[in-house]
């Protein structure tokens, strides 16, 4: 044990060194949000995680989401240590032609959700954990989040639904360094209070020395043999920990470091973990904990999706949000990739048509739309087809989380239903109206508007077999009358 601790600790220093490196010779990029972190890092990779690095998309491997996406350098470093960089390729890091980007997207193969925006990452965690509880799969789902991170809303929307989904395959880490960008965080290193809401909210609460490599190691080993609820670790770490000009300092986030600073901070880095870096790695032979195939699992795949023929009259009166929940029921029985999420209007938007045929495949995300596209992006991510609905007015409140499902080229179906002013006495709060141009902003999307039954059912199919990006098709709340054959 004793070799293992040491050889982590290694990791977690060089993990360190690149940290400060990598940005220093970009010129621009997060360290000190890196150097709290790394610890945590250092034990997820190399003790905790079961995965294949030379097959990373297995299905049957753990899966880790960094959601503090600006301390990309650290994911990448850490990779760097797996051994799929070089030390060349970390010196690319930020330029225009590398995929290393300054905050984490799917260039990087290795990336499992792209994020930056903050507050995406756990929704993201809390889909992928539910796919593999729909797909009968042993992986876990580890997120890292910044404590300054957990103010924004879409993190409690996943907080709770992951509780109430009881979520015992999803573990999130708090890097709870205390320093946000330009202030302490709301509870700074009061882990007590971050302890209190996860555990009144419904989860598994741990905290941790996040600097002490063991005591990370128990814990991790502790939050996987929680049952019938997720687990967090709520991690006290220093920001910038390891280097004098920067530790527990205001002032230094987001800046990287001049050269000088740079040479003197990895000097700092050496004196400090003195054992870490004499350490001869070869003196631990690590090899990654590759998970068994899972015999059981559920394999949903249908690559080119071909629908019946729809069954509707000329002239016949029905509304395109009816088609839609008629047609995606169908869709469901043809590909049982499919997933339907919906955000408490099931009744409205016609989804409970494809809840009573398939009820294992579908949903509720109650009244969360950015914690619904969130978790619409992890079942993306695991091969599944997710069909997400609203009313299109409320897709506005989640546009930041498609904006990022976009930036991460996942191919969401986007639903909105009652679109534009037809809705009429019920007023503007509730006519999408801004839905079409929100839409339209993003890249390789597509907006669809079906007039009638028969189109909207079409549609519905192109959407299923549409690769290059996210659809969203708009479905109106009167009647209309069918003018295709």
């Amino acid at each position: 044990m004793t070799k293992q601790i040491q050889f982590v600790e290694h990791k977690a220093y060089n993990m360190r060194r690149w940290s400060i490196i990598a940005p220093a010779t970009a010129g621009s990029g997060h360290t000190t949000t890196c150097l709290s972190a790394a610890d945590i890092m250092s034990v997820l990779f190399f003790y905790a995680m079961r995965y294949d690095p030379k097959d990373y998309e297995c299905s049957d491997n753990d899966r880790f989401i960094l959601s503090k996406g600006h301390a990309s350098p650290l994911l990448y470093a850490a990779w760097k240590e797996v051994g799929v960089l070089s030390d060349e390729d970390m010196l690319t890091y930020r330029r225009i032609d590398s995929v290393l980007e300054g905050h984490p997207t799917l260039r990087f193969p290795y990336t499992e959700a792209a994020t930056g925006a903050l507050g995406v990452g756990l929704s993201v965690g809390v889909g992928e954990a539910l796919c593999a509880k729909l797909d009968q799969r042993d992986y876990y789902t580890y997120v890292l989040l910044g404590d300054g991170e957990t103010s924004e809303g879409a993190v409690w929307e996943a907080v709770q639904i992951a509780a109430h989904y009881k979520l015992d395959n999803l573990i999130a880490i708090i890097d709870a360094n205390r320093l946000g960008q330009t202030t302490q965080t709301m509870y700074g290193h009061t882990l007590k209070r971050y302890e209190e809401v996860f555990t009144a909210f419904g989860w598994k609460s741990f905290t941790v020395d996040g600097h002490n490599v063991k005591a990370l190691m128990n814990v991790l080993d502790d939050a996987r043999k929680v049952k019938n609820k997720p687990a967090v670790i709520i991690a006290k770490t220093i920001k910038g920990y390891g280097v004098d000009l920067l530790a527990d300092k205001q002032g230094f986030h987001g800046k990287a470091l001049k050269k000088e600073q740079a040479d003197q901070a990895l000097a700092d880095l050496k004196k400090k973990f003195s054992a870490a870096a004499v350490f001869k790695a070869d003196e631990y032979h690590w090899e990654p904990y590759i998970p068994k195939k899972c015999k059981t699992a559920v394999v949903a795949k249908c690559p080119l999706i071909r629908m019946p023929q729809p069954d509707y009259s000329r002239d016949e009166k029905i509304p395109t949000r009816k088609a839609f929940g008629q047609a995606l029921s169908v869709l469901g029985s043809e590909c049982s990739s499919v997933v339907s999420l919906d955000a408490e209007v099931k009744n409205s938007t016609f989804a409970e048509i494809f809840e009573a045929s398939h009820p294992d495949r579908f949903f509720q995300c109650f009244i969360a739309e950015q914690n619904m596209i969130g978790m619409g992006i992890g079942f993306d991510r695991r091969g599944r087809i997710p069909f997400i609905s609203t009313f299109s007015a409320f897709m506005s409140r989640a546009h930041d989380h498609i904006r990022m499902a976009a930036v991460g080229q996942a191919k969401l179906r986007l639903v909105g239903s009652h679109a534009g002013v037809s809705i009429g006495q019920d007023g503007p709060s509730q006519m999408g109206l801004e839905d079409i141009a929100l839409m339209r902003c993003l890249p390789k999307s597509i907006v669809l508007y079906p007039c009638d039954a028969v189109s909207t059912y079409k549609l519905v199919e192109q959407m299923a077999n549409y690769e290059d990006g996210i659809s969203y098709l708009r479905t109106t709340r009167m009647a209309t009358p069918v003018i295709y054959d």
